[in-house]
């Protein structure tokens, strides 16, 4: 049975980072809403399990590459108009200070968090020029302040948010709202890494180290995260774009 109160039934959507984390999660709740969902993510175990879920179709690709993005285009565009694009896929990169991180590195997680994005942006709203639609990024609350071991993962995030309210603002004409959502630590694989970093082999005693500083005093479930996505992408939030909106417990209230 659909469970749809935002009027998402029906529409066409793409998500990037499908396959874990947020991106399945939004996958999820938007399958169940009656949306159809394009999952573009590497493949792997993780995306069998997404490609899985009903209304789901996925595409094997990588965002870094833009005919990876024009193929994914096209794919949904097969399945009706595209109304809403998640630009989500991310890595955190090394843990390490800027003195000492790898430049490939760096080229790495700028191309798949940053370039990923601009590439999304740029075939999605072509895609959506005719018709309008909403656009959201990934970024996180490393995109609203420092992260000293995180360089260019924050740099990148930093940089989504910019990208966010430039495209806002350029493809407001079209009827495109462009909206970014910034994460706190999230019940995701990406902090087994950080927490093995601050306290090896213990992973409860990392997972401390991060929650101590969250008013709310846990980590964010994927699919609270999912809920903002959902309702952003909605009809409910017509006249919200340009925004770079925390999901953070209070961490930087």
């Amino acid at each position: 049975m659909v469970n749809d109160d935002q009027g998402l039934a029906g529409r066409v959507a793409l998500i990037t980072g499908a396959a874990r984390g947020i991106g399945y999660a939004t996958a999820e709740l938007l399958s169940q809403k009656g949306v159809i969902v394009v999952a573009f993510d590497l493949p792997d175990a993780s995306f069998e399990r997404v490609s899985a879920l009903p209304g789901v179709t996925p595409f094997a690709g990588d965002v870094t590459r833009e005919a990876d993005w024009r193929h994914a285009i096209e794919l949904a565009a097969s399945l009706g108009q595209l109304a809403l694009l998640f630009n989500n896929a991310g890595i955190a990169g090394p843990i390490a200070s800027i003195m000492s991180y790898d430049a490939d590195e760096f080229d790495r997680v700028i191309a798949v968090n940053l370039k990923g994005v601009f590439l999304g942006l740029k075939h999605g709203g072509r895609a959506m020029r005719a018709t309008g639609g909403a656009i959201i990024n990934t970024s996180s609350i490393s995109g609203l302040g420092g992260s000293p071991s995180l360089c260019a993962y924050s740099a990148s995030k930093h940089a989504v948010i910019g990208l966010t309210r430039s495209a806002a603002k350029d493809f407001a004409r079209y009827r495109i709202r462009v909206n970014a959502i910034c994460p706190s630590p999230t019940e995701t694989e990406m902090m087994r890494q950080a927490e093995e970093h601050v306290a090896p082999g213990d992973p409860a005693a990392g997972k401390a180290v991060f929650v101590r500083n969250i008013p709310l005093g846990r980590y964010a479930l994927p699919n609270e995260v999912a809920a903002l996505v959902a309702y952003l992408a909605s009809d409910a939030a017509a006249f919200i774009t340009g925004t770079a909106i925390p999901v953070d417990g209070g961490l930087t209230a």
